[in-house]
């Protein structure tokens, strides 16, 4: 015999018990929107750790590491190192790093089989050359003159009336660059974003040395942004 259901009271129709209700469908939706996700991040020094982990994320763990100067290939193995020693899984891995015209032929081949290595190992590579702070000039100019770190530290130092090179680089500024960009009605992050693009469509063909200037931050700012706090 097919099995007897229960029938509905007008009353409780009327009523609108809880348990017949519909649920929103929204309901789900906001929870698979928050799943949370890590990120590892692993750069070269404390500007791009605190400028990473300032950015307002909801559905996002940011794990960013200093390792200091080393060699780029060096920067790969070590993030290699630190996945395998790590109980976190990450859902992404990045790696930021910068060209160094210092030692010539022998930075540019790093520099070259850094990217390599760490993209046949799946890593996200956001590389700049010649230096991080090019992605902070985007965000008030755009260039594509080779220029040299010094340039981007001395323009960043006037725009915000300090040395750059020296006290741009302490721990309490670090943590506030971010906010700054934000906050400053002559930046913009949206425009940094399209000259960076922009900058590395132009180039995209060359050998990664010789694609100058370039930073490929806007692809992990791009990827944070989308889960930023609205």
């Amino acid at each position: 015999m097919p099995k007897k259901t229960k029938a509905i009271k007008k009353t409780d129709v009327k009523a609108q018990k809880a348990w017949l209700k519909k649920v929103d469908a929204s309901l789900y939706q906001i929870e698979i929107k928050e799943t949370n996700k890590t990120i590892l991040i692993v750069g070269e020094g404390q500007t791009e750790k605190l400028y990473f982990e300032s950015f307002p994320v909801l559905t996002l763990t940011v794990e960013a590491i200093d390792l200091k100067g080393q060699s780029k290939l060096k920067l790969i193995e070590s993030t290699t190192s630190i996945i395998e020693n790590s109980d976190t899984k990450y859902d992404e891995v990045w790696c930021v790093f910068d060209m160094d015209f210092k030692q010539g032929e022998k930075e540019f081949s790093d520099f070259d089989n850094a990217i390599t290595k760490g993209q046949s190992l799946g890593y996200n590579i956001a590389y700049s050359n010649d230096s991080f702070e090019l992605w902070f000039y985007l965000h008030f100019n755009y260039t594509e003159q080779k220029h040299h770190r010094t340039f981007y530290y001395k323009f960043l130092g006037e725009q915000w009336n300090l040395n750059y090179e020296k006290d741009g680089k302490t721990y309490k500024f670090c943590q506030a660059i971010y906010s700054k960009l934000e906050n400053d009605e002559n930046a913009s992050q949206k425009d940094a974003i399209e000259r960076a693009e922009k900058l590395f469509k132009k180039q995209s063909d060359l050998p990664f040395h010789k694609q100058n200037p370039v930073s490929l931050v806007y692809e992990l700012v791009n990827y944070l942004n989308k889960s930023k706090r609205k």
